[in-house]
């Protein structure tokens, strides 16, 4: 993650864009859980992080203005449970899709608004259109402010690190189709949920869909050598550069990865075991 984010900190990046950083480092979530404050005589936060109290008195503190509105790329623990809080003590509008079903979800999230697809919040001094992204969660949205042209990418894509697939709410072919959906929009930036700003918006876009097809053959090498493998299995073969104490999460894009070629006809699951279809 870049040096540039400082665990608990606020930085201003734009007359009316500031990031506080949560103060919830580790290896998941590098410096922390960005929150961004957008605008200035009122306010939207995106992505409120985790319930931690200093960063809540942080985030109102930082803000220049009334918050409004709180919007919420999705419901992951370092993400959302913040929200809530934060609009009982600002009446703000809480903007997001609910938690799905399955662990590692934030159950207290409760939106006074859904968005969908291309839904946009424009106020006097900012537009923000939303951008459903599934791939990482099924309910992740972006959010692309209009001038500067930036867009709030949440866990979509991280600066510094490639974003775990964990089924079976992650699905690797929806995270590809939503990389493909974004070069459609005008991006000058990327202001992602972890790490600091990237300023080359499509060649992380393009870095990101490649190291996914890269994987996907290592995943195919391995399962083509080893047939008849379980997914613990196959993580050393298909992840060999990886430290074992990464053998856990590693198996969880795999699976992402195994799903994937199930979804296009090219591997099938029986009886607990992966392998090819020719």
């Amino acid at each position: 993650m870049s040096s540039g984010v400082v665990t608990g900190g606020m930085a201003e990046l734009a007359p009316q864009v500031r990031r506080v950083t949560a103060p919830n480092a580790g290896m998941m979530t590098g410096p922390g859980t960005n929150t961004y404050i957008v605008g200035v005589n009122e306010v939207a936060v995106i992505d409120p992080g985790p319930r931690i109290e200093a960063h809540l008195e942080k985030i109102l503190n930082d803000a220049p203005g009334p918050i409004r509105w709180i919007l919420t790329t999705h419901t992951h623990p370092d993400h959302s449970p913040a929200a809530a809080p934060l609009a009982q003590r600002t009446g703000a509008e809480l903007i997001g899709m609910p938690a799905p079903d399955g662990t590692h979800q934030d159950k207290t999230y409760s939106p006074h608004r859904i968005p969908s697809d291309g839904d946009v919040l424009e106020t006097p001094e900012f537009r923000l259109q939303m951008i459903h992204t599934p791939g990482h969660a099924s309910n992740h949205v972006c959010y692309l402010q209009e001038q500067p042209n930036w867009l709030y990418t949440g866990d979509h894509i991280m600066n510094g690190s490639t974003v775990v697939i964990d089924p079976p709410d992650g699905n690797m072919a929806d995270y590809i189709r939503s990389l493909e959906k974004l070069k459609q929009f005008p991006i000058d930036a990327i202001a992602p949920g972890h790490g600091d700003l990237l300023h080359e918006p499509f060649a992380a876009v393009d870095w990101l869909i490649a190291h996914r097809f890269e994987r996907e053959e290592k995943v195919i090498e391995a399962l083509a050598e080893h047939p008849e493998s379980t997914s613990v299995e196959l993580v050393p073969f298909a992840y060999r550069e990886v430290d074992e104490k990464l053998y856990g999460w590693a198996e969880r894009s795999l699976l992402a990865h195994l799903g994937k070629l199930e979804e296009e006809g090219r591997a099938r699951f029986r009886d607990g075991r992966w392998q090819l279809v020719s």
